[in-house]
């Protein structure tokens, strides 16, 4: 089986994290997508951040760096996820480089039009508490890995912001 590298960002800020409307999965997902040829996966998920919501945003580092000049380093994902991939035509699947992330500093929410999209704070994932879909009212719950991985990003972001 054929299989794809992909990049996602789960984007955090204070307590809480941004997750999108897919409308091809009909699932809430962090911003994220396929790695570009000659893209390494941190340009990927910043870019995927900010062709999806319009935000500029850093990785929150989760793994230490080294003193050395070269060779380059880039920070490590989180965790990466092997998914089924729903996508048209062959069947696939996506290794997903799982990565926390934080807008920059003056950074501005400004998603394509049409896009649906929440901050959902850490009191409601907790309690697994549906996001509503403004264009139909109806409110979906979150899947089990999206809602663990939020969580655990806003617990890292804010460990990270603690060590500064």
């Amino acid at each position: 089986m054929r299989r794809h590298f992909t990049a996602t960002g789960f984007v955090v800020q204070g307590d809480r994290t941004l997750l999108l409307w897919h409308k091809r999965l009909q699932a809430w997902v962090p911003p994220g997508g396929h790695i570009d040829a000659d893209e390494d996966p941190v340009t990927a998920v910043l870019r995927e951040i900010r062709e999806e919501t319009g935000l500029e945003a850093e990785v929150v580092p989760t793994a230490q760096t080294f003193g050395f000049a070269y060779p380059g380093q880039i920070q490590p994902p989180y965790t990466i996820l092997l998914e089924d991939s729903p996508e048209p035509g062959e069947a696939h699947k996506h290794i997903d480089l799982i990565y926390f992330c934080r807008p920059r500093p003056g950074a501005r929410l400004d998603p394509p039009a049409g896009d649906s999209m929440h901050w959902v704070d850490e009191a409601s994932l907790r309690s697994n508490q549906p996001l509503e879909l403004a264009a139909c009212g109806v409110t979906i719950p979150l899947s089990d890995d999206v809602r663990a991985l939020a969580i655990k990003a806003i617990e890292v972001a804010k460990a990270s912001e603690g060590a500064i």
